[in-house]
């Protein structure tokens, strides 16, 4: 468990301990992809504009959350950068930082950064993940339903001009009889490139409801294939990093794995999320959500809405018992909804 205290008087806790400093911000649910993981290829219903919270609402929610203890911020989507404002809403969630906030990311499939990365880092992004699942044309369209790999590969190449967004984080969902043949080219990408490629486990969190656990390919397989091609020696995270870090043994390029299926980290687990309809989740998979839109737009106070934040974590569930058959249930949302 996390047994590091946050240095504010009342940090946000959950009942088993677990000190909360991690929050992604969902701006958006919709997404200019269609990655078949994800969504149908028609899309989901999208919320109506006016139930997606404003940024000055963002703001506001995201002040209180960081007066609470929130110390890195991840703003997600759906696809963030298809919201016109988010180079705005950098701006200010970056003014947090007098407040305690020590990171501020986006995740982001990388198809706008040829034309988002200048504003971004003037606006004060620290931080980035770009989803990226293969380097080959003809399957990035088959899985995105988008041809735009070459514009997502430009975006990258645009982000190493700005020195001040470190690291660059390049995710890939590892799937069985889709990844197995391209790690050793993602390895190669990591360390010819400045980047930490990582790995991430497919989860049940696609719209259409046909995950199937033969589907996820353990990032112990991969791990085991890299450090066959060439050592990995193990770099050091914070205990609460969702991801496993190594780097090369010859001291060129970075890769990661996050295997919430095959090795849960749930016990050192410090996120939470808030959706663009302005309700907090507690885990990925939860089923019960805490509204702070309904409140905040009826008027409640700063310390009424700490309240609500402070009574939802508590609430945090100790696992998402992926692993525990007949005790699973998929979460209430799928991934675009909820934010990455």
């Amino acid at each position: 468990m996390i047994t590091l205290k946050p240095s504010v008087a009342h940090p946000l806790t959950d009942s088993y301990g677990r000190y909360i400093e991690d929050l992604r911000i969902s701006v958006t649910d919709r997404c200019n992809f269609r990655c078949q993981y994800c969504m149908p290829a028609e899309g989901l219903p999208w919320l109506a504009s006016e139930r997606v919270l404003s940024d000055d609402e963002i703001i506001r929610l995201a002040t209180i959350f960081v007066r609470n203890g929130i110390k890195e911020i991840r703003v997600t989507g759906g696809e963030p950068t298809v919201r016109p404002s988010l180079p705005n809403i950098i701006r200010e969630l970056s003014k947090l930082r007098d407040e305690g906030l020590e990171s501020l990311s986006i995740t982001t499939n990388g198809v706008l950064l040829d034309k988002l990365a200048s504003k971004l880092s003037e606006a004060g992004l620290t931080r980035i993940n770009v989803s990226l699942d293969t380097l080959v044309r003809e399957k990035f369209h088959r899985i995105t339903r988008r041809d735009c790999l070459d514009r997502v590969l430009k975006g990258l190449e645009i982000l190493e001009q700005f020195p001040t967004i470190r690291p660059i984080k390049v995710n890939a969902v590892a799937m069985k009889n889709f990844t197995e043949e391209e790690i050793l080219d993602f390895a190669q990408l990591a360390r010819r490139k400045p980047y930490v490629v990582r790995f991430i486990e497919y989860m049940p969190l696609d719209a259409d409801g046909n995950w199937r656990r033969e589907q996820v390919l353990p990032g112990r397989y991969i791990y085991d294939v890299m450090n066959a091609w060439k050592p990995l020696v193990p770099v050091s995270t914070n205990p609460s990093s969702t991801s496993r870090v190594y780097r090369f043994a010859d001291g060129i390029g970075e890769v990661g794995f996050i295997n919430p299926v095959s090795e849960p980290f749930c016990s050192t687990c410090n996120r939470i999320r808030l959706t663009a309809d302005g309700q907090i989740r507690t885990c990925l998979f939860s089923i019960e959500e805490y509204d702070l839109l309904g409140p905040l737009r009826a008027g409640a106070t700063d310390a009424e809405l700490s309240k609500i934040m402070h009574a939802a974590v508590a609430r945090k569930e100790l696992k998402h018992q992926i692993n525990e058959g007949a005790a699973f249930q998929r979460a209430s949302r799928s991934m675009s909804q909820i934010g990455g």
